[in-house]
C-alpha cells in the first residue's frame, strides 16, 4: 500500500485517469461517431488527455480547495455543541 502522505498525488492520479478516460471517450464519439477504429482513436486521445490532466490536477486541486473554502459558509461551533447536548 501507498503511504497516506502521498494522498494528493494518488488522488490526482485516479481522478485524472478516470476523468480523462470518460471525457476522451465521450468527445471522441461526439467528434467522429461510432467508426470501426473507434477504440484505437480513443486510446490515443485518452493517453494524450491523461498526460495533460494529471499534472493539471496536481496544480489545480489546492486552488479548488481554497475556492471551495471561500464559498462555503462555516458552521457555527456552538450549534455542534448544542446538538451534542440534546442527545
Amino acid at each position: 500500500m501507498i503511504d497516506r502522505k502521498h494522498h494528493q498525488i494518488v488522488f490526482s492520479f485516479f481522478m485524472a485517469l478516470l476523468m480523462s478516460c470518460i471525457m476522451s471517450f465521450v468527445i471522441t464519439i461526439f467528434n467522429i461517431g461510432f467508426v470501426p477504429n473507434l477504440i484505437s482513436i480513443w486510446l490515443k486521445a485518452w493517453l494524450f488527455a491523461f498526460s495533460v490532466a494529471f499534472p493539471t490536477i496536481i496544480f489545480v486541486v489546492p486552488i479548488v480547495h481554497k475556492l471551495v473554502n471561500l464559498v462555503l459558509k462555516e458552521e457555527p461551533s456552538d450549534s455542534l455543541d448544542s446538538n451534542q447536548a440534546q442527545k
